[in-house]
């Protein structure tokens, strides 16, 4: 059974400075393919590792977290509406269960040529967001399609022995933070500390789609 969405399928509002905050126009936000069409990890399989230049230009690796329990991998971006209205959420997520071993390594995949969603433009909106989890390039736009990424935000919840355990959405309302009812990544974190299996392990992302 889908979970319900908070998401509104109607026009965006517009912020004071008329920046949107909602959905983008034109095409559902929802994906609809299923992980098979998708191509990518599947619930169990071992993800491969990375080497991915971070905003501060280092190289970072799942490997490098020595003591982690598991990996909240997050495919976002700069300019996405969705990406924007998790960008909080995600540094919540990280400064309260990186210290419990489940660090968040956000990740973007988009082409580089909309400067935009460009290396330099990624440093300064880690920056003005204080990003305290690596913010990395995609170069080359190869780890995504490996992964089966395909909207943005889209989290893989790994366990400490690099398989996946969790594929989708953050929570069920990406508009409002206050009006969450159902906390996926959190939840799913919550089986694997019990020793159980996160239900559900998979959830339709919901985003913009990486390009």
């Amino acid at each position: 059974m889908r979970p319900e969405h908070g998401d509104r399928k109607g026009p965006p509002p517009h912020g004071e400075n008329g920046e949107r905050k909602g959905p983008p126009r034109g095409g559902l936000p929802e994906e609809t393919r299923t992980l098979e069409e998708i191509g990518g990890y599947m619930i169990g399989d071992t993800a491969e590792d990375f080497s991915l230049k971070n905003v501060d230009g280092s190289m970072v690796s799942l490997s490098d977290y020595k003591d982690a329990k598991g990996y909240i991998v997050t495919f976002t971006c700069n300019e996405c509406p969705f990406s924007k209205l998790y960008e909080d959420r995600l540094i919540a997520l990280n400064n309260t269960y990186a210290p419990k071993g489940y660090p968040v390594i956000a990740i973007n995949s988009n082409n580089p040529s909309n400067e935009k969603e460009g290396f330099e433009a990624m440093q300064k909106r880690a920056e003005e967001k204080g990003f305290t989890f690596p913010y990395l390039v995609d170069e080359g736009q190869k780890l995504y399609t490996k992964y089966g990424a395909v909207r943005t935000p889209n989290v893989f919840l790994l366990d400490q022995d690099l398989k996946v355990q969790y594929i989708g959405t953050i929570d069920d309302n990406s508009k409002s933070p206050e009006d969450v009812k159902v906390k996926y990544v959190e939840n799913a974190i919550a089986a694997l500390e019990k020793g159980e299996k996160p239900n559900p392990s998979t959830t339709k992302a919901i985003g913009c789609p990486i390009k």
